[in-house]
């Protein structure tokens, strides 16, 4: 799931790599790895898991993958800042829809600056496909799932701290799920911006490797990180909340802890 800087110059003009940029279109326009589209994934959060918003989740996914080109035939690789919450959220979507081929850049463009390898500042055009993919159920998770599921769980919030204790509000309450734990997102990463070793993630998470998990964080970006940092190690059985406490918080009827 992680490609580093030298082994994506290395296909750099490969015809069935897309190259997409996660970024703003500002932080694009002012220079971005040679090849690369633009596509915002702030853009597109998602806080209904309700059956009829998964299933509008759903279509409107499909419509903006095959919107910049996806194909099953495709090496799809996913940067932003870091190896951040953005490029992860990306990986993840793909993952959902079982595509077979889809990466981070290890580092993201901080990394491919300090290493002094190409940028340009020419937007590229995107190639539109029919892509349709296969979802992987196990690879998600709503509130009802989490509701029903509270006491059977290992649920890891991977906001900040502050976000977790009630002392930061982002939605109408403060707090977390019940039974969570807290695992700021930001402890996935090195100071250079890349990923931990595995090593390095197991001390973090040091859960048994069968254990069912969920991650949750303000809108499932971080939980995508997190969720490619547990899948790094083995974990089989992990799913994101993607309302996360976007959802979670503003329900006045689901339980929360402060």
């Amino acid at each position: 799931m992680l490609i580093s800087c030298i082994e994506l110059e290395k296909i750099l003009n490969d015809p069935n790599l897309i190259l997409i940029d996660t970024r703003s279109y500002k932080e694009y326009s002012e220079g971005h790895i040679p090849g690369a589209v633009n596509l915002d994934l702030f853009a597109f959060h998602w806080i209904d898991t309700s059956i009829p918003g998964l299933e509008a989740f759903n279509a409107q996914s499909k419509q903006i993958l095959s919107f910049v080109g996806v194909s099953n035939n495709k090496k799809i690789v996913f940067y932003d800042d870091v190896s951040g919450m953005l490029a992860a959220r990306g990986v993840w979507l793909l993952m959902y829809f079982s595509h077979p081929n889809s990466m981070m850049l290890d580092g993201g463009i901080k990394k491919w600056k300090n290493e002094n390898l190409p940028l340009e500042t020419k937007p590229n055009q995107y190639k539109p496909s029919k892509f349709s993919g296969k979802i992987n159920a196990e690879l998600i998770a709503g509130f009802e799932f989490i509701k029903e599921n509270l006491n059977n769980l290992k649920i890891i919030d991977a906001r900040s701290k502050e976000e977790y204790d009630g002392s930061l509000i982002r939605a109408a309450r403060g707090g977390h799920i019940p039974n969570s734990m807290n695992i700021d997102w930001n402890e996935n990463l090195r100071n250079d911006g890349t990923m931990k070793n595995n090593e390095e993630l197991s001390k973090l998470y040091n859960i048994p490797k069968d254990t069912e998990i969920v991650t949750y964080c303000q809108g499932a970006y971080r939980a995508a990180n997190t969720f490619l940092a547990l899948k790094k190690i083995g974990f089989k059985n992990v799913k994101v909340y993607l309302g996360s406490w976007g959802e979670w918080g503003n329900k006045l009827d689901l339980p929360i802890n402060g």
